[in-house]
């Protein structure tokens, strides 16, 4: 099985890609950068405001499917500027209390529409 996910609680795709594929074990987003689905614009100033944007996003999309942020197993993150790390890891640990997942966190030149990260990750059913 191979499904497309989409959620009308997160930004729509800004290029020709699906916001998740659902396999018959797993759920892989694509990356999430902090559009506010309401606007369709980058959401925040600062790392923090971005993360929790990108993390709401990344909610939804898995809620679309019926699993919660629990169910996550790996995540990539990129961040504009490495700096931003530690307020990133505030933001990003209120989402995985207990038995967070495994993870990659890369700084990037750049990121689309100027944003300051991006988080894509994957997602057992």
């Amino acid at each position: 099985m191979r499904q497309v996910i989409h959620s009308s609680f997160a930004p729509e795709a800004i290029g020709p890609y699906s916001q998740a594929i659902e396999t018959d074990q797993f759920i892989f987003t694509s990356g999430q950068i902090p559009i506010n689905p309401k606007t369709g614009k980058i959401e925040g100033m600062t790392i923090e405001a971005q993360a929790e944007q990108v993390m709401q996003n990344i909610k939804a999309i898995l809620a679309e499917s019926g699993i919660g942020m629990d169910r996550i197993v790996k995540t990539t993150c990129f961040l504009a500027d490495l700096a931003d790390f530690a307020a990133f890891n505030e933001v990003y640990g209120k989402y995985f209390t207990e038995a967070a997942p495994a993870r990659s966190c890369f700084q990037v030149a750049a990121l689309p529409m100027g944003a300051k990260l991006e988080v894509e990750c994957i997602a057992i059913k």
